[in-house]
């Protein structure tokens, strides 16, 4: 797996998923369940790009600032097979006081399969309760943000 800025506009970033034989169903497609689980990877290594190697495991335990979901949802386009790599196109599409909202568009060999939107909360970790949003991931992420 890599990942890559895309270079139509700074805010896009892209990572690449090998779709494999045991992410599929006996249809031949991907199990539904994991094209979440594929837009999750891709917003984690959107995170290792942005802070630098950190994702949401540094994130929490050397950071203390927790992100679980609060929302998420997924439209179905095409399906997904082993046949090409999943491109997911990720980027933050709104920072609130204590969340953070990403999209997700998923490809493949030029097809949109799904695309999703995803919300996460600030949280501190030790108290599982929710925090502003720490200043250094606001200024990281604010010129990042572009519309859904």
């Amino acid at each position: 797996m890599t990942s890559q800025e895309a270079s139509t506009e700074p805010a896009n970033f892209i990572h690449q998923i090998r779709v494999g034989w045991g992410d599929c169903d006996p249809a031949q497609i991907a199990y539904t369940g994991r094209l979440p689980w594929f837009a999750l990877e891709a917003i984690d290594a959107w995170w290792e790009h942005v802070l630098g190697g950190d994702g949401w495991f540094q994130m929490e335990l050397d950071r203390g600032t927790g992100t679980p979901f609060v929302h998420m949802s997924i439209d179905f386009r095409s399906p997904v097979t082993p046949r090409h790599r999943l491109i997911c196109e990720v980027w933050p599409c709104k920072l609130g006081g204590s969340s953070i909202a990403f999209r997700v568009n998923a490809r493949q060999d030029g097809k949109l399969c799904f695309e999703g939107k995803f919300v996460c909360v600030f949280i501190a970790p030790e108290t599982f309760t929710t925090k502003p949003a720490p200043p250094d991931i606001r200024d990281i992420v604010t010129p990042l943000l572009r519309p859904e």
